[in-house]
């Protein structure tokens, strides 16, 4: 289960956790991606969805994955809106996706509170995004280490908007850096693509 988490608003979570959902998922084991923001949820707008069924749907007779609807931005990706959530609906969520048949992408809040620190709790791994700007990365550094005391330790990290001339290795203490160009439609771009791509390469040889 993978937290797409970051310090600042804007920067590009939900676009990365649709593209590298896509990446990661299949026709016949789309992922999952859920919407873990519930004062800002925009997943489903991204994804192309409904904002309901989602979240406060999930119950014990109604499993996450039965609730999520396919998204149409996307390809290969199934699609779990927020809605405004109560924070208990989101842990309730989570906890069931704990042992989950598909790869599942969590789109975190922004910042080090406690809603962000919400799925980073039933996180295995984080990416962290930023834009490559300094105030962006000194506030993904507490996401990155909010993540690491969460027992959710940063896999990578991902510069939006980044033409590679910012190495955040240092700041962030995460050796791997991806940088997505930037770009007019950044789901729909073949150079953004390559980039979902790589990323999910990273992610699955790490995890092998």
């Amino acid at each position: 289960m993978l937290a797409i988490a970051g310090g600042k608003g804007g920067c590009g979570k939900t676009t990365i956790a649709l593209g590298v959902g896509q990446a990661l998922g299949t026709t016949t084991r789309p992922a999952l991606v859920v919407d873990t923001d519930r004062d800002m949820p925009n997943l489903h707008r991204r994804a192309g969805v409904n904002p309901s069924p989602g979240i406060t749907d999930v119950t014990a007779s109604a499993e996450p994955t039965a609730v999520a609807q396919r998204a149409t931005a996307v390809e290969s990706v199934d699609v779990l809106p927020c809605q405004t959530a109560a924070g208990t609906a989101i842990d309730n969520a989570i906890n069931r996706l704990s042992r989950p048949d598909r790869p599942v992408v969590l789109d975190c809040p922004a910042g080090a509170g406690p809603d962000a620190a919400r799925p980073l709790r039933g996180a295995d791994r984080t990416v962290l995004v930023s834009t490559p700007t300094r105030q962006s990365l000194t506030d993904t550094a507490k996401t990155a280490a909010m993540a690491r005391a969460l027992d959710a330790p940063p896999a990578l990290t991902v510069l939006v908007g980044s033409d590679g001339s910012v190495d955040p290795s240092t700041l962030l203490c995460c050796p791997e850096t991806i940088h997505v160009p930037s770009v007019s439609k950044p789901l729909e771009s073949d150079r953004a693509r390559a980039r979902y791509v790589e990323i999910a390469d990273v992610l699955t040889k790490r995890n092998t």
